[in-house]
């Protein structure tokens, strides 16, 4: 998109005012966020030189959405939904935007889980139009060059991936990229962060997918994927760059295998204003369902015993996050950690157990002595022993969630929590039939993503979702209202105990752990408070171009700093230069 097309006016608090336009005629409507298709006023016509281009009646944004949900209805199954919607976002982002918030609990589903796992497995085969950034080792030297071509989009968020753990399904090269572009509708949606702020970037490193290797309309660079200090070497070229062009934009790292998201997020987090959302976002959500858990059965966090079946990325942000919650419950680090407990590909993980962001929750002989009499992969045997009221599954082996499981929990707790979040495509219909029967047996439940059974027993049983999207939109725009310098690990836990603080008493004695997931910019609103106003207590917030408002610590004033910069899915005015 050219930059000389357009140039955006903004207030104060940084929103948008209205949008300065130097094209005219089909140039101007080639534009997304500045076509208006049918609504374009009179005016507007005259000035850009679209007389005669459109018919002469006129629609409102109102009898455009209505009129796209019906043709989204028409189409036969989701991907083809999916496929309706980016185009519709290319061609005109306000109303895509204003089409989705008219529906969101549906529409949250075709744009993020679960169909967004289709929509990056057949990324070459439907390739329409080129969206974010693609570096790859013949361009990230010119990053830099690359990036400031955006500067005049003021970017603020970029999702940033190199598409090696996608959703459960792995390595899927360049096709990593749609699952930036859907969390980056959902930062927009939640947060009210205006489209033209928002960057997917792909760092294409290669693939070790062979079925991608050798399909002739793979559109990635088709190369093994790069290790070890050439894969270093090509990070910190791209963070040089982004820094030195977007200093004061929120970097959000995404899908990266569990070795490097842990490793690129430590090595870089004094250079990049950056978080890991497998890694955080999933940690302060199931936090939220945690703490829900815990006014459901008046009992305190610190006295819990935690199970997590997973050490990838998602297990160890969850684990640590329960772990910074205890100790502000009044725990020592060391008594936290010895009340969570992690099983990995090997079992429980003791402690010779050798990955550094999995040592922590090592368990030795010496303080559990039954770890002699038991098999690491015994897992009725661990909840017996270790005396578990939670369990939290990540990943989906169906070991972890069955009868003898379920029966040895029930002996610890009246009303056990079980989580599970599993990152996959959808989730087996038999699993789904088995949580109906542990919810009505008095079971706490929240899963991770949506399939059509799940959605009727949320209705039926009120299990809500542990969804990352009522965490990292917040988080966000938190970061941005306060200017952050950088995202600390108490922002995760703030947003979690925010999240479980909007259930209501009614909402609670029925057993709903988190919000319903159309509740998501009103939850986005509050976690950003929360963060905005944590950020300035614990002395990381900076004056920043929206206001001074960050420097007071009225909460009043942070919420109407933070009310006066999101942005609607509206028309703006169009000034014709």
């Amino acid at each position: 998109m050219s930059t000389n097309l357009y140039r955006f006016k903004y207030d104060e608090y940084g929103n948008t005012r209205e949008i300065v336009v130097y094209a005219s005629g089909s140039a101007a409507r080639s534009c997304s966020y500045i076509n208006k298709g049918t609504a374009f006023s009179f005016e507007e016509r005259k000035s850009l030189g679209l007389e005669a281009t459109l018919p002469p009646g006129q629609r409102s944004l109102e009898e455009q959405v209505e009129s796209s949900r019906a043709k989204v209805n028409e189409k036969i199954d989701d991907i083809e939904k999916f496929i309706f919607i980016r185009s519709m976002f290319d061609r005109n982002a306000t109303l895509a935007h204003a089409l989705i918030q008219s529906d969101i609990k549906n529409f949250i589903k075709i744009i993020y889980t679960p169909t967004i796992g289709l929509a990056v497995q057949k990324y070459s085969s439907m390739f329409r139009q080129a969206n974010g950034l693609h570096f790859y080792p013949g361009n990230i030297d010119g990053a830099e060059d690359i990036l400031r071509r955006f500067a005049h989009r003021d970017i603020r968020v970029a999702v940033v991936t190199d598409n090696q753990g996608v959703l459960g399904i792995g390595d899927q090269g360049a096709g990593g990229i749609a699952v930036c572009l859907g969390k980056l509708m959902l930062y927009t949606q939640g947060a009210g962060i205006a489209p033209w702020h928002c960057l997917p970037i792909s760092l294409d490193v290669g693939t070790n997918n062979e079925k991608l290797l050798d399909d002739k309309k793979y559109l990635g660079w088709r190369h093994r994927r790069l290790e070890g200090e050439e894969y270093l070497s090509f990070i910190g070229r791209f963070v040089r760059a982004f820094r030195n062009v977007f200093p004061n934009a929120l970097c959000q790292w995404e899908d990266f295998s569990q070795r490097n998201a842990f490793s690129i997020h430590d090595a870089f987090v004094d250079e990049l204003i950056s978080f890991n959302d497998d890694i955080q976002g999933t940690g302060a959500i199931a936090l939220a369902a945690l703490l829900s858990a815990m006014k459901i059965r008046n009992e305190k966090l610190a006295d819990q015993r935690i199970l997590i079946h997973g050490g990838g990325a998602g297990g160890v942000g969850i684990g640590e996050q329960i772990m910074l919650a205890m100790i502000e419950e009044g725990l020592s680090q060391k008594e936290a950690l010895d009340r969570i407990f992690m099983i990995d590909s090997k079992g429980l993980i003791v402690s010779s157990n050798k990955e550094l962001h999995k040592k922590k929750f090592a368990k030795d002989k010496a303080r559990h002595p039954w770890l002699g009499e038991i098999d690491r992969i015994d897992i009725p045997g661990i909840i017996r022993q270790a005396g578990i009221t939670t369990l939290i599954g990540t990943t989906g082996q169906d070991f972890f969630f069955n009868k003898d499981v379920i029966k040895e929990i029930k002996k610890n707790s009246t009303r056990p929590l079980i989580l599970p979040l599993f990152q996959h495509i959808s989730t087996p219909q038999v699993f789904c039939e088995n949580i109906s029967k542990w919810s009505e047996e008095g079971f706490l439940v929240a899963t991770g993503n949506p399939c059509a059974t799940l959605e009727s027993l949320e209705n039926a049983c009120h299990i809500g979702q542990c969804n990352n999207a009522f965490v990292f939109p917040g988080v966000g725009l938190g970061v941005l209202a306060s200017g952050a310098r950088e995202v600390l690990p108490e922002f995760f836990t703030v947003a979690g105990r925010v999240i479980s603080d909007m259930m209501s008493e009614e909402q609670l004695q029925k057993g709903r752990l988190v919000p319903p997931i159309n509740d998501i910019r009103n939850v986005a609103r509050k976690v950003a408070v929360a963060v905005a106003m944590c950020a300035v207590s614990k002395g990381v917030s900076r004056p920043c171009v929206y206001s001074d408002f960050q420097h007071n610590d009225d909460e009043a004033r942070m919420s109407m700093l933070i009310d006066r910069i999101r942005w609607n899915p509206e028309y703006l005015p169009l000034v014709s230069m």
